[in-house]
């Protein structure tokens, strides 16, 4: 029987990940997990656009500025739980890089034994598709993979 110890938690800060981080503590909560809630930031500020370049500076203050934005973004969505679930932890991981590879490598330096997703994100066809991360972490993961299903609106 999975008694997981170490809840990996992908999140996007959309209300797909966010139905998934909750259905992750209530297990957590049952089996006295570790919660790691993670966010990957994918993409790099191009400092080049044909003939024109940006000053090195302002990219690096950009890329602050993202960094800085996604760790008040992951503040506020531990914040949400924190009444709810009381001294329960979860632990605020932010990635850089290719969101799959990202949430794979923190699941491995964690030592995940579960990880509970988001069948869905922020894009894509909502009602048809698997979402390319959840399915490249359903892929790669080895660890069981849980994802979650939001009903249609």
């Amino acid at each position: 029987m999975l008694r997981p110890k170490n809840i990996l938690v992908p999140t996007d800060f959309s209300e797909y990940s966010d139905k998934a981080l909750k259905q992750a503590l209530d297990i957590a909560k049952d089996y006295n997990s570790n919660i790691y809630l993670v966010h990957v930031i994918s993409g790099h500020v191009i400092q080049t656009v044909e003939e024109y370049s940006i000053d090195i500076d302002i990219v690096h203050q950009v890329e602050d500025q993202i960094s800085a934005k996604a760790q008040e973004n992951i503040t506020k969505e531990i914040e949400k739980y924190s009444n709810k679930y009381i001294g329960m932890e979860i632990v605020p991981v932010i990635r850089h890089g290719v969101p799959y590879e990202e949430i794979l490598h923190e699941a491995e330096e964690r030592n995940a034994d579960l990880i509970v997703i988001a069948s869905i994100g922020r894009t894509g066809i909502k009602k048809y598709f698997l979402g390319s991360v959840a399915i490249n972490v359903l892929k790669g993961a080895v660890c069981p993979v849980l994802l979650t299903k939001e009903q249609a609106s």
